[in-house]
């Protein structure tokens, strides 16, 4: 094992406890916080670039959420970014991917948030929510008849660590869970799924479920991912619900679904432009319910990716593959 130094920099704003818990990692971690100067930078302030481009010619490592400006023509030791986003779709740009830097990301951390984001907006939808919120704005007393989630079917597409999470609730909530993942190659079963299916069998789990729950990562391979032909096998009744990126669906298709009612409702977390354009149809749809991408938002956010960012690091200071490696040219 080497004893030399390795100088990580940090160009994201993580607070005192964070740099700390970084630097107790290793005698041979040198930390330095640029995140003030990356800000500046982003900012066109020609001082802060004179001074980041002085410490990211020396980086070896960056953790961060947003990379600095052409970072890797400014980082020519650089060999690992761990980023503070479980989807790396926007960093993947044809420069990374031919360099031989490493890239990891924070799968996992938020699959307990969007998990329950997920439950959220499916028992928003049975229960009626947005019809009680419009009540109480009019003063309205009105009393209805709300559904329940158990004996419903959710059909979850990409059973990553959050379509795992998905599962293990809906289970909870004895609802029937259906399945597909890239990898499956036959129908079979999985820990809390019903129904494991090959990615050719979704138009089988679409026309079974009462709720389509998107976790894909976005790549080449998903964009729109979710158009007219699959929207039209849903059952009229049924429920989409987007927590991964927008653009795994074609929003134009999915207006007319709603406005038409080929489909019931849509709960949708992320936009194929964001912020949501201001003349989208969505904001006045009244079967969609809206957030402005926070499903994996969470109050102790930046120490998880911290932890797990000092845990990598553990591992790369020892030669050891870190955990969550991002597969460049496969987009997760």
């Amino acid at each position: 094992m080497s004893n030399e130094s390795v100088n990580v920099l940090v160009t994201s704003a993580i607070g005192e406890d964070c740099l700390r818990q970084i630097s107790a990692v290793s005698p041979r971690v040198r930390l330095q916080d640029a995140s003030d100067l990356s800000r500046a930078d982003y900012q066109e302030d020609p001082a802060a670039r004179e001074q980041l481009d002085a410490r990211l010619a020396e980086a070896e490592v960056i953790f961060t959420f947003r990379f600095p400006r052409n970072v890797l023509s400014r980082a020519p030791r650089l060999k690992w970014i761990q980023v503070m986003s479980a989807g790396v779709d926007r960093f993947l740009d044809k420069e990374l991917l031919q360099s031989p830097v490493m890239l990891t990301n924070v799968s996992g951390i938020t699959a307990t948030p969007i998990g329950e984001f997920v439950l959220a907006l499916m028992l928003m939808f049975v229960k009626q929510a947005p019809r009680f919120f419009e009540m109480k704005q009019e003063k309205h007393w009105e009393r209805f008849t709300p559904s329940v989630l158990r004996g419903k079917t959710v059909g979850i597409v990409g059973l990553g660590s959050i379509g795992r999470e998905v599962a293990r609730l809906a289970r909870a909530f004895g609802m029937r869970v259906l399945a597909t993942r890239r990898s499956t190659r036959r129908v079979t079963r999985a820990r809390n799924v019903d129904l494991m299916l090959p990615r050719e069998q979704l138009p089988r789990l679409l026309s079974d479920s009462d709720f389509v729950v998107i976790t894909l990562p976005l790549t080449s391979e998903t964009h729109q991912f979710i158009g007219e032909a699959e929207l039209r096998a849903m059952k009229p009744t049924a429920y989409l619900i987007n927590i991964g990126r927008g653009r795994l669906i074609d929003e134009e298709a999915l207006v007319r679904a709603l406005s038409e009612n080929w489909i019931a409702g849509a709960g949708l977390d992320v936009f194929a432009t964001e912020p949501l354009p201001a003349d989208s149809k969505l904001w006045e749809l009244p079967n969609v319910i809206y957030s402005p991408h926070i499903a994996g938002g969470m109050e102790d956010y930046v120490t998880q990716a911290t932890e797990l960012f000092c845990e990598n690091l553990r591992r790369y200071l020892n030669g050891k593959r870190p955990l969550t490696v991002v597969g460049k040219k496969r987009g997760y």
